[in-house]
């Protein structure tokens, strides 16, 4: 019979093991986790698979953990680490073990086209050196995105994911705005900041032709244009609201007409200055492509809207670019886009004989971050009012990239939004 004070003693000890984390020692990781959740990341060229996240009942060590034990069927496995909550930050333990996966393997893609009939005549014709669509038609081929998922094996026993993070894309809200005005119903998403309480600017991002689809969040999917503005580490720097519309047709042709959309869009803006706290006064537009032919068009239309634009790899009619004369743009394109490069030169000219000063820089695509800041500081030194960089021939591209068709378009928005000092200057811009 136990003594009182081996009964005390046994007690305590029971105490001290119920109270504690358990930190699940190797033997104990033959038990399968109970559930995985595939973990997707946004970059420059699209959103990719980059982790599976393990849920386990128990708490894990990563000391304990044996990268070999893990594999993901098609992908290359990179890192293997314990975290505490599913994202990709790593910890001592926790009940969640992250599966990192190399992001340069092939065929990581989620994205598919969609075609309306005949793929083969849903290529654009290209007539007198455009391609013939017009502004408010549908598409005969749009994009989505899919669900990522992933089979993993953990010590040979195979699991497959039932849930999907977006990191950062998950953070926006979706909704649809019917403009009594133009008759339009248009979906966007909506990035709200944690600071709902301060008044702060709010960022316009619109996607290419390429991205017009039915699919609410493709947008947010197919780059950098809008999710680099709500990037955590960005919100602490430049906090703002973030909003990117998804259009389901073609919003500016070459042609120079605009969709209705363009009006719509404005008018959501105007909608939202009324139910959040954002600052008239700092209202920023950017787009890439047929998104920056919007952009500027929205700069010619409402001149005295937006405190600054980012507009990239765009193009318009130079002869009627006067109205947005006296605005603060920052102009982006490349040497290799030779719808872009041309019409930009054209148009900066213009501005220019208007009296617009303009900052005029050949940078590199293939520059790292300091090199981007010692190249912005010395364009910016002398006070402009208006800036225009061009990537250098060739440097847009990777040793994987094609170099024919639209590669040097397409691959200018895959860099130009990564570029922070570029950022810094669109939040430092205030409407008078």
């Amino acid at each position: 019979m136990q003594t009182r004070r081996e009964f005390l003693l046994t007690a305590a000890g029971a105490a001290l093991i119920v109270g504690a984390p358990v930190l699940a020692r190797a033997a104990d990781i033959r038990n399968m986790p109970s559930q995985a959740t595939a973990i997707t990341q946004v970059f420059g060229d699209g959103v990719k698979l980059i982790a599976v996240a393990l849920e386990y009942p128990d708490v894990i060590s990563t000391s304990i953990l044996n990268a070999g034990d893990f594999s993901v069927t098609g992908r290359t496995v990179s890192q293997v680490f314990t975290a505490q909550s599913i994202g990709l930050t790593p910890a001592d333990s926790g009940k969640f073990v992250i599966v990192r996966l190399v992001e340069t393997d092939a065929d990581t893609s989620l994205q598919e086209d969609v075609y309306e009939g005949d793929p083969e005549e849903a290529k654009p014709q290209i007539q007198g050196g455009k391609p013939n669509w017009v502004a408010g038609q549908k598409m005969k081929k749009t994009i989505r995105f899919k669900e990522a998922s992933a089979d993993v094996s953990v010590k040979g026993k195979m699991l497959s994911t039932s849930a999907t993070r977006n990191l950062i894309a998950d953070s926006f809200r979706q909704a649809e705005f019917a403009d009594e005005e133009t008759g339009k119903t248009l979906k966007y998403n909506l990035f709200i900041p944690d600071n709902t309480n301060q008044t702060l600017p709010l960022v316009l991002f619109m996607h290419d032709a390429g991205v017009t689809s039915e699919q609410t969040k493709a947008t947010l999917y197919q780059g950098l244009g809008a999710i680099i503005w709500a990037d955590p580490a960005e919100q602490t720097k430049r906090p703002c609201y973030v909003l990117a519309p998804q259009y389901d047709e073609i919003i500016a042709d070459d042609d120079w007409r605009t969709s209705k959309y363009l009006e719509t869009t404005i008018h959501l803006i105007q909608k939202l200055i009324r139910e959040h706290k954002i600052d008239p006064k700092r209202i920023y537009a950017t787009g890439q492509s047929g998104g920056c032919m919007t952009a500027i068009a929205m700069n010619i239309k409402y001149p005295k809207f937006f405190a600054a634009s980012y507009l990239v790899a765009g193009k318009w009619n130079p002869d009627i670019v006067i109205p947005m004369a006296k605005n603060k743009v920052w102009w982006m394109a490349s040497e290799d886009d030779l719808g872009a490069f041309p019409s930009f030169n054209a148009i900066t000219e213009q501005l220019a004989k208007q009296g617009t000063k303009i900052n005029r820089a050949v940078w590199n695509g293939k520059w790292n971050a300091d090199q981007y800041r010692f190249a912005y500081d010395d364009l910016t030194s002398t006070h402009a009012q208006m800036y225009y960089t061009v990537f250098v021939k060739d440097s847009v591209f990777r040793e994987t990239d094609s170099r024919q068709g639209a590669s040097g378009h397409r691959n200018t928005w895959r860099i130009a939004y990564t570029i922070e000092p570029i950022r810094e200057w669109l939040f430092e811009q205030t409407k008078n």
